[in-house]
């Protein structure tokens, strides 16, 4: 029986996806709310918050995500980087989860990857958790209920979380799997309760698609100086980076906080909505994110919480370091109603430095931002994916390696052509470690963090002494106002120098072995940008 709104020539039958149970369309917040509590899926939170856990699965499963190898992208997609799949295997994968699904309650969400109307993908996506349409109903765009009379879906999701697949009969590598057909515009989720893997997968879609119409896709966030778009900056990174609070500045607008596009316009936000970790989360620190937890229809996931009073324990991270919550962009009171931007008059690097090595902040040359772009060096952080406990330098080139079906370098030269177009300033901020390496020294003091950033985006810090690094050759502000000069010099913070110099040393040299694999594929400035 269907319920809901909907396209009526473009229900689920006419897809193929016959024999389900009860299929609700489009159903909105409150009538998703009621759905997953009367599923026994979450519980109410303080607010009208949704409580929903994840089970085992409380990051992304990068390691059980499939591109299936058909003609039309078998020589534009990244294998290096991408686990191939073959088209038998996934026709067996779909036929087999489609009839696991039959007789089963399924909820559709008709929407929008992209804010700019000319760039957008029309995606549908049909969950087996009605929690799961929730979140993506708050993480992409969603149309004007009018709109859905006549919305045709461009691509299909399709998110199983009870099937399990068969790795000898499914060609994956274990019961869980992401598995991506390009010629049949369809995705395939299974084995996992994890509702990012809802968002990367368009994300991922995005990232091929996109730039064949000259649009740079980017794994990050955006704000712009109020009432005026034309001031808009960008911040590039991993999760774990900082990526949501930074860029949620309540002295600007914000666009987004995790995906968007650059295209002959103007930056555009991906997404409708923000996915932030709650991870020792403040009132006082974060007071915006901070106050979406006690909202209506807000995911709550995987945070520790009293049974008797329902309030959220920020600190606890016996589940995961990745407790998260998602929210309409709405929800933050200085966000774009639009999420509509200017070209990038600064792009920001944010990295991880689990070294402690890296300056807080440091200028780039725009030959040195590709170099760093095209490195992505970071380290993950605990629970962002299955099996990270600790944090983990890596390299994950354009800071988002895991969602890039392209050779990095066609990513790269659409970022230096954009930037050798409209011009911007480019800086590299480490959020990481100072005074010493993981286990040792301490995280980067987010206040300093922020008055660096301040300094960046109102020019000030463009007018400040620097020197040059005489390990990487970027530049270092010598004195900012607000910040322990002591912090600006990594070295100064350590209490042994020797020490840093032999870590500063490991680091470049992990720099440069990473970075020859990019060397054919790069413009001389960028390879005489390159350290070691």
């Amino acid at each position: 029986m269907d319920h809901g709104r909907v396209n009526p020539t473009m229900k689920l039958q006419d897809q193929g996806i016959s024999g389900l149970g009860s299929v609700y369309y489009n159903l909105m917040e409150p009538a998703l709310v009621q759905a997953s509590l009367t599923a026994g899926e979450s519980t109410l939170g303080k607010g009208g918050a949704l409580l929903v856990s994840t089970g085992k699965h409380t990051g992304r499963s990068p390691k059980d995500k499939f591109v299936v190898r058909t003609p039309d992208v078998e020589d534009s997609i990244w294998w290096e980087n991408n686990a191939p799949m073959e088209s038998a295997a996934f026709d067996t994968l779909h036929d087999d989860m489609l009839a696991h699904m039959k007789g089963k309650d399924f909820y559709v969400q008709d929407l929008f990857g992209g804010a700019d109307p000319s760039h957008r993908l029309d995606v549908r996506l049909v969950t087996e958790l009605a929690w799961h349409s929730l979140f993506i109903r708050h993480m992409l765009r969603r149309p004007e209920r009018e709109e859905l009379d006549t919305f045709a879906p461009e691509w299909t999701i399709i998110n199983c979380p009870s099937f399990k697949a068969d790795p000898a009969k499914h060609g994956c590598r274990s019961e869980t799997v992401i598995a991506m057909n390009f010629a049949k515009k369809v995705i395939l989720i299974g084995g996992t309760e994890y509702a990012g893997e809802n968002k990367k997968s368009v994300f991922t879609l995005l990232n091929y698609l996109l730039p064949e119409k000259g649009i740079m896709p980017m794994h990050c966030s955006a704000n712009h100086a109020i009432n005026n778009p034309v001031d808009t900056a960008i911040f590039f990174g991993l999760s774990g980076t900082g990526k949501t609070t930074l860029s949620a500045d309540e002295t600007r607008t914000l666009i987004g906080d995790d995906e968007h596009g650059w295209s002959d316009r103007g930056t555009f936000n991906f997404e409708g909505g923000c996915y932030a970790k709650t991870i020792n989360l403040s009132a006082e620190a974060e007071p915006e994110i901070y106050a979406t937890t006690s909202k209506f229809g807000t995911v709550v996931e995987n945070m520790v919480f009293d049974k008797d009073t329902l309030e959220l324990d920020f600190e606890d991270n016996s589940i995961t370091d990745n407790m998260r919550c998602a929210y309409p962009l709405h929800y933050i009171s200085n966000a774009s109603e639009k999420a509509l931007g200017g070209h990038p008059k600064n792009i920001i690097m944010l990295t991880c430095d689990a070294y402690g090595v890296l300056p807080p902040i440091s200028r780039l040359t725009p030959a040195q931002a590709m170099y760093h772009f095209l490195s992505g060096f970071t380290s993950k952080t605990p629970g962002t994916e299955v099996g990270v406990t600790e944090p983990i330098p890596t390299f994950s080139t354009c800071f988002g390696a895991p969602f890039m079906p392209r050779r990095p370098e066609v990513y790269g030269k659409l970022l230096q052509e954009k930037i050798a177009s409209h011009g911007a300033t480019c800086w590299l901020v480490n959020t990481g470690w100072t005074g010493g390496a993981f286990g040792t020294g301490s995280r980067m003091p987010i206040k300093a963090t922020r008055a660096l950033l301040a300094a960046a985006l109102d020019g000030t810090l463009s007018e400040s002494h620097f020197r040059k690094d005489p390990n990487f050759g970027f530049e270092v502000p010598v004195a900012v106002d607000g910040v322990d000069a002591t912090l600006l010099d990594p070295r100064a913070t350590w209490a042994d120098a020797s020490a840093y110099d032999a870590q500063a040393s490991k680091l470049v040299e992990m720099f440069a072995d990473n970075f020859a694999q990019y060397v054919p594929f790069i413009d001389d400035d960028v390879k005489a940008a390159a350290i070691g």
